[in-house]
């Protein structure tokens, strides 16, 4: 399983956007920050309400300089096929990932295989392929697109801020903390 302070490997995958199926790497977003989104499987209660939100956050997200990719282990065409009716996946607008070998969901450690699905996951990636932050959780539980948000908005802050960090429940605009400057407790 990737750690954090690690680089993803370089995946080749099919994905569907904006009405085409087609192959990437994840080598083809160097430079920008990533937010891998892993899901059970398409068709289902919970993801859509997510992914639904993940979507009608993508310009936040974009405005980070980052793009989403939710994955799951169902293929492109399913995807498609999901898209195509269902009118909270049908706002989506970032790529969404096949991988129905179970290979990436198995590295980045949200594979089950008693049921050949994935765990939801939330990986955020900079611009140079590096792990910096994760969150898996039982598939039951469904997750925040804001807080995914905050998360990367504060990754991307220490990146271009280095003699700084951020403290619990950061978000842009509010203090910081320097190290050896700033007393412990003090937020």
């Amino acid at each position: 399983m990737i750690k954090i302070g690690e680089n993803i490997p370089d995946f080749e995958f099919e994905i569907f956007q904006n009405e085409d199926i087609k192959k990437v790497k994840l080598s083809d977003y160097k430079g920008k920050w990533l937010v891998l989104v892993f899901y059970p499987a398409d068709f289902t209660f919970v993801c859509p309400t997510e992914l639904e939100e993940f979507a009608n956050a993508y310009e936040l997200f974009k405005q980070s300089d980052a793009e989403i990719i939710s994955i799951s282990t169902d293929t492109a065409f399913v995807h498609k096929a999901w898209h195509d009716n269902s009118p909270a996946i049908k706002k989506i607008q970032y790529p969404m990932g096949a991988d129905p070998t179970h290979e990436m969901c198995k590295v980045f450690g949200t594979h089950i295989p008693s049921e050949g699905l994935s765990l939801r996951g939330t990986f955020i990636v900079d611009p140079d392929g590096v792990l910096k932050a994760f969150e898996v959780h039982d598939n039951s539980i469904g997750r925040s697109a804001k807080e995914a948000l905050r998360k990367l908005q504060a990754a991307k802050f220490v990146r271009e801020n280095p003699a700084q960090v951020c403290p619990a429940a950061w978000s842009p605009g509010k203090d910081t903390l320097k190290p050896g400057v700033d007393l412990i407790g003090k937020i």
